[in-house]
């Protein structure tokens, strides 16, 4: 891994949390994501399973965590099994994790080899009588691609159909939005080499060159710093692409005059920073686009200290439409006549701002959560307004990622450029030719 060796004690205190949380005589089993196919003989870059990850910080495929808490065999309260290394996938692809690898990442003693699992894991269900299994369970998630997580279930269902099934998904919900004091440090670190590519964006920055140039700078600095890459794929959106919500081709031109809306995050020990910035590529905001882009970053200014323990992000988002709804007026965007006369199910404002202002942060850029629950001391969460003007070509959103705490949110992108005249600044240092 690119990423230095996090202590086995954060995985330790995850598992101990998780177990607190299982009914009695139970066991469960988190498998790795499958290595997935790409085109030919090939497969993208393995990720890992974040509930996986997240219980022994074991990062690679062919990986099984089993636990079983009130397991009556001697030291099979946790166990882990890992693919064996041999000659042949030595040659072609490196040495695996060895057993000792494994149980110093993970702290987990019992570490056998994937092709002992069967007779082991027969045994322990055995003895069990309830099966906790992690299927994805994200509410805006749908593939038709069957995750191994998945396959298993099915598998086991029809191998033990007397046993009570329980999802594991609502536990890892409640526990991996409050992160642990080390966990946030390693989001700061991701945060930071996200900042760093952004400042590396502001210095190269100008007229004609290509959205997929400015992209390229963004990952020479993720990976020379030891990123994974990105934690989702990035936008680069010139011009009148700044209004396509999810515009990923990255290929037009920066003309003069453009504005660019940049939407990226390092991923780094798999943990994802999400930073949004929109910039002038000529190095200086025009009238209007100075009090488009002083609307959106009052809204986030005033959004973010509502990011407290208690509130339900149903009232958060109500409070910044209202915000959304107050600039748009002064901009002569909407009317008060149009507020007035608006449909309570669908805001007027919305058609300037379509999407939500805040999402949960962590492990996935969007991570696991339960959207009813109010917000608690110590979940990360983006804070994400924009306005976007269709008819004008004019796009502008800007994102930090906040640390809710009982004495009031904490910016970890504080130190990221993000007032106009700062942009400005630091994109007129450099003299262009």
């Amino acid at each position: 891994m690119r990423y230095e060796p996090i202590p086995s004690e954060l995985f330790q205190l995850n598992r101990q949390r998780f177990m607190r949380k299982m009914q009695p005589d139970s066991i469960a089993i988190f498998h790795s994501n499958d290595l997935m196919p790409r085109s030919g003989d090939t497969f993208f870059p393995f990720r890992q399973n974040s509930g996986l990850f997240y219980l022994s910080g074991l990062d690679q495929e062919d990986t099984v965590v089993v636990l079983f808490p009130d397991c009556i065999k001697e030291g099979f309260q946790e166990l882990a099994f890992i693919r064996r290394s041999d000659e042949l996938t030595i040659t072609w692809e490196g040495k695996k994790y060895s057993r000792e690898e494994a149980r110093e990442i993970s702290g987990i003693e019992k570490i056998f080899w994937l092709d002992e699992m069967e007779r082991i894991l027969s045994e322990l269900i055995l003895l069990s009588k309830r099966i906790y299994l992690n299927i994805n369970e994200h509410d805006r998630f749908s593939s038709e691609v069957v995750s191994r997580d998945l396959r298993f279930a099915h598998q086991l269902k029809a191998k033990y159909p007397l046993h009570k099934y329980h999802r594991a998904q609502p536990i890892l919900k409640k526990l991996t939005v409050i992160k642990s004091p080390l966990e946030v440090a390693l989001l700061q670190h991701t945060i930071n080499l996200t900042g760093k590519a952004f400042l590396k964006v502001l210095e190269v920055a100008r007229p004609g060159m290509m959205e997929y140039e400015l992209e390229a700078e963004v990952i020479r600095v993720f990976i020379q710093n030891g990123a994974n890459g990105h934690a989702y794929e990035p936008i680069i959106a010139s011009g009148a692409n700044t209004c396509i919500l999810h515009y990923v081709k990255n290929n037009k031109p920066c003309l003069p005059g453009d504005l660019v809306l940049m939407d990226f995050g390092a991923e780094y020990a798999n943990y994802a920073s999400d930073l949004t910035r929109t910039i002038p590529i000529s190095g200086q905001f025009n009238t209007r686009q100075r009090a488009v882009y002083d609307a959106v970053l009052r809204i986030m200014r005033n959004a973010i200290p509502l990011l407290v323990p208690g509130t339900t992000l149903d009232e958060y988002h109500r409070e910044v439409g209202k915000m959304v709804e107050s600039e748009l007026i002064q901009l002569g965007l909407l009317s008060k006549t149009d507020v007035k006369n608006q449909d309570k199910q669908t805001p007027a404002y919305k058609k300037y701002f379509m999407h939500g202002t805040s999402h949960h942060l962590g492990l996935d850029v969007h991570d696991l959560s339960n959207r009813y629950d109010p917000i608690l001391a110590g979940m990360v969460f983006t804070c994400e307004p924009g306005i976007y003007i269709r008819e004008e070509g004019l796009g502008i959103r800007l994102e930090n990622n906040i640390l809710v705490t009982d004495n009031g949110p904490v910016d970890l992108m504080a130190d990221i450029p993000i007032e106009a005249e700062a942009i400005e600044e630091l994109m007129n240092a450099e003299v262009w030719n």
